[in-house]
């Protein structure tokens, strides 16, 4: 155990300045195993004459060193290596502590030995040493626990039944790559593990490897090479694909991926400046906010745009309506520019800052050829729309009674497409949820956009400066509740789609899981 940890704090790149690791993981746990048996200093007492870099094409690395106190300045040194069990083994000819010959049997004991290690889901790092890189002497094993952070667990199942493929590439082991893979979630009954080496017994055509990569969740042994090659094989069955990164290695995957991700704190300055999106965190659970946000975001412009167009559809069709069936001009140019100010202004520009739904997660990716504008959305606009003009023109009827437009006539017809239009806002917080279900205090600026846009209009009402620019009078108390109770209609008409909505996906669910 003492020679295994010499070798593993010598061979050994990473420094400890207190509590603080500078260098790889893996080595500064190395380090922190070698200073709780007080060998973390075991590397000063050698100078390092040679090294071979760690690469994960070779997935080993070794340094050539020789001890201070030696007084043959000439000797040769000795080398220390470390790396994966199957590729130290390869470099060993004899076994210690006895530097017998290394037989079959014993390296056959040895990596079932790592397999068990592994499948307790352990990183097994095999280590030797020896005068000639080539006649090693195998020294032992070490394995070495990396435990998830915490909310890595939950954050991949929410991606999973958001309908985002979380796949795994690692260079560990199978048997330790199988055992993370499950204890994450990542690892099906109907999925595949496939190594390095047998994608590159696949071939390297991505159309050719599509199938099969999709439906592989683990990658083992692999090299940047090989993520390149995943990246392009799901790119041709055309999945957007989102690849994390932190070598200087892994800047090509990162960069050919859709989505590039680097990591703040470990990743090296080329794959950050390869990325798309660095976590400064370095944490898993962060491209699970990111993704509810980029989707939130995308429905808010979604809810933003069914507003925009609705209102501006509805005054666009109410003028011109109005000059098709040869009815007088219901508002005046003052009354449309305050329209316009409300459509474009505060309640349009708070939905855009509507809170994420928690629920966001559960609807599945969009397609990257997806129109923002659906025909059932276009579908939905249009209602708002026929519904909005249809009470506006009514009103504007019913009081044109005498045939002479009066600032009253024009103040009902103003009023009652003002209130359309708040009511119609908040049938936009929403393609599919109930506004009950949503609560109506859980958009404050919704709200305070709202509200001062129904105050502006009582001014525009009631306050005699106004009356007089936009030309309107005061309405009574029936006359408003006469009108809310109208224009209510496009949110009572609106809640009731979404209930069918709802109860249509229910019981298709139903229907699914009975078939099942």
């Amino acid at each position: 155990v003492i020679k295994a940890i010499e070798v593993a704090c010598v061979c050994n790149n990473a420094q400890l300045e207190g509590d603080k690791l500078l260098g790889q993981p893996t080595e500064g746990a190395l380090l922190f195993l070698g200073q709780k048996v007080g060998m973390c200093n075991t590397r000063d007492r050698y100078t390092r004459l040679d090294e071979r870099t760690f690469s994960s094409d070779q997935k080993w690395m070794a340094v050539c060193v020789r001890k201070n106190n030696n007084s043959l300045e000439n000797e040769k040194g000795v080398w220390f290596m470390k790396g994966a069990l199957e590729v130290v083994l390869r470099h060993c000819t004899t076994v210690y502590p006895s530097n017998l010959p290394l037989s079959l049997k014993e390296r056959a004991h040895f990596e079932g030995v790592s397999a068990e290690i592994g499948k307790q889901g352990l990183r097994v790092i095999a280590l030797a040493q020896g005068e000639d890189l080539n006649r090693l002497c195998f020294i032992g094993m070490i394995g070495m626990w990396d435990p998830p952070r915490i909310g890595v667990i939950s954050a991949i199942s929410e991606l999973t039944n958001g309908g985002v493929d979380v796949k795994m590439i690692t260079g560990d082991s199978l048997e330790t790559a199988q055992a993370i893979a499950d204890n994450l979630g990542i690892l099906t009954h109907s999925s595949l593990c496939l190594s390095g080496d047998e994608l590159d017994q696949l071939g390297t055509n991505p159309q050719h490897l599509s199938a099969t990569v999709n439906r592989t969740n683990v990658f083992y042994r692999v090299s940047p090479r090989h993520k390149v090659i995943i990246i392009k094989s799901l790119q041709c069955i055309n999945k957007i694909v989102a690849m994390t990164g932190d070598g200087t290695n892994d800047a090509v995957a990162v960069k050919r991926a859709d989505i590039g991700i680097a990591m703040g704190r470990a990743g090296t300055d080329v794959c950050r400046e390869a990325a798309d999106m660095i976590l400064t965190d370095d944490n898993f659970t962060t491209i699970l906010s990111a993704v509810e946000e980029g989707k939130g975001i995308y429905y808010n412009i979604r809810n933003f745009v069914r507003f925009q167009l609705s209102t501006s559809i509805s005054a666009l069709s109410l003028i011109t309506l109005s000059i098709v069936f040869g009815l007088p001009n219901p508002l005046n140019a003052m009354q449309i520019l305050w329209i316009n100010i409300i459509m474009d202004g505060p309640p349009a520009q708070s939905l855009g800052v509507e809170p994420v739904d928690k629920d966001v997660m559960m609807q599945p990716p969009r397609k990257a050829t997806d129109k923002m504008i659906s025909m059932t959305l276009l579908t939905r606009i249009v209602t708002s729309a026929i519904i909005i003009v249809s009470g506006t023109l009514w009103v504007f009827q019913r009081e044109l009674q005498d045939g002479i437009i009066t600032p009253r006539d024009t103040t009902m017809t103003f009023t009652c497409f003002v209130l359309f239009d708040m009511f119609n806002a908040l049938t936009c917080r929403s393609l599919s949820k109930s506004v009950i279900t949503m609560g109506v205090f859980t958009n404050r600026m919704f709200l305070y956009a709202v509200g001062g846009s129904l105050l502006g209009q009582l001014l525009v009402i009631y306050f005699p400066p106004l009356q007089i620019i936009f030309q309107t009078e005061a309405l009574s108390l029936i006359d408003i509740i006469l009108l809310s109770i109208l224009c209510s209609s496009v949110l009572i008409v609106d809640e009731v789609w979404k209930g069918l909505l709802r109860w249509r996906e229910q019981r298709r669910d139903k229907l699914y899981i009975h078939k099942v």
